[in-house]
C-alpha cells in the first residue's frame, strides 16, 4: 500500500500531462468519439501509468532520473518456474507468498478487462493474452535493466493469468449486459 502512495503523485502528474495532449488530439483531429470510450481510454492509461510506477519506475520521478544497469549477470533473473513462489508458500509470512502470485494476477486483470472492453471483437482472447504476456516480459526486462526490481518468471505467468481473467471477465459481463438489453427490448 505504501509503494501505491508513493506512486500516485507521479502518475497523477504525468495523467494529467495525458489528457492535456490527448484533448488537444481530439480537437485538432477532430474525431468524434463517445464518452464512454474517451472513460475507458483515460482509466487505461492512468493504470498503465500507475502499473509501470509501481513495477518499473520506483524511485524514479523524471525521465533524466533513469540510471541503466546493462552490467547485471543475467543469472539475476529468475528463470526457475514456480521456484521462489513455493518457498514463499513456506515462509512464515504468507503476504509475500499472496503478494507474489495473487497480487500479480490481480494487477494485471485490469489490462485483459479493459482491453476487451476498449476493443471488443478486434481483440480476441488470445491477442489480449499475448499482449499481456508481452507486456510483463516488458516490465520484467525493464526492472532488470534499470535495478528497480527483482525480474522472475513467476512473475511473467501469474501476470499473463491476469490479463486472461481480466478479458474473461468482461467478456462474460459483455455477455450479461448483451442478454439483458435484449430482454429489456
Amino acid at each position: 500500500m505504501e509503494l501505491i502512495f508513493y506512486s500516485l503523485d507521479k502518475t497523477i502528474f504525468y495523467f494529467l500531462i495525458f489528457v492535456v495532449g490527448y484533448t488537444l488530439y481530439l480537437k485538432i483531429q477532430r474525431k468524434k468519439q463517445t464518452k464512454t470510450h474517451i472513460v475507458i481510454i483515460l482509466i487505461m492509461v492512468f493504470y498503465l501509468m500507475l502499473l509501470l510506477s509501481l513495477t518499473v519506475f520506483r524511485g524514479i520521478y523524471f525521465p533524466w532520473d533513469i540510471k541503466f544497469y546493462f552490467y547485471r549477470p543475467l543469472e539475476q533473473i529468475n528463470l526457475q518456474v514456480l521456484d521462489e513462489t513455493v518457498k514463499l508458500s513456506f515462509a512464515k509470512s504468507q503476504l509475500d507468498f499472496f503478494y507474489n502470485s495473487f497480487g500479480n494476477i490481480l494487477w494485471f486483470m485490469p489490462l485483459g478487462f479493459l482491453m476487451k472492453l476498449l476493443f471488443k471483437k478486434r481483440f480476441s482472447m488470445i491477442r489480449i493474452v499475448l499482449i499481456s504476456l508481452l507486456l510483463s516480459l516488458s516490465i520484467e526486462g525493464m526492472q532488470f535493466v534499470l535495478w528497480t526490481g527483482v525480474a522472475d518468471v513467476d512473475d511473467v505467468i501469474f501476470n499473463t493469468i491476469g490479463g486472461f481473467l481480466g478479458s474473461s471477465l468482461a467478456l462474460m459481463f459483455q455477455q450479461i449486459f448483451n442478454n439483458f438489453t435484449k430482454r429489456s427490448d
